[in-house]
């Protein structure tokens, strides 16, 4: 898991059918610090986060199919929340 920043959306007139009526998110990673790291990534929404939200990431295959609740479903990353406050 890792935390990011979403800085905007995803927009695709070709995809693969399962992600026909899904947002795809893009979100800068953070680093420690909690500044951006300038590395981007792609992400199924399911909590509905929006442009300069914190977020929660899961960026590992196998973990966003457990999510998402298909097996065999071409994904790698998936927001799974919206974090609030981040204490150190």
């Amino acid at each position: 898991m890792l935390l990011g920043r979403v800085c905007g959306t995803i927009h695709s007139t070709i995809n693969h059918q399962f992600y026909d009526n899904k947002r795809l998110l893009l979100v800068d990673r953070l680093k420690k610090d909690g500044s951006p790291s300038g590395k981007y990534l792609i992400a199924v929404d399911t909590v509905d986060a929006g442009a300069g939200e914190t977020v929660l990431v899961i960026d590992e295959g196998n973990s966003a199919r457990q999510i998402i609740n298909d097996t065999s479903a071409p994904v790698r990353s998936v927001i799974i929340g919206i974090v609030d406050q981040i204490n150190v």
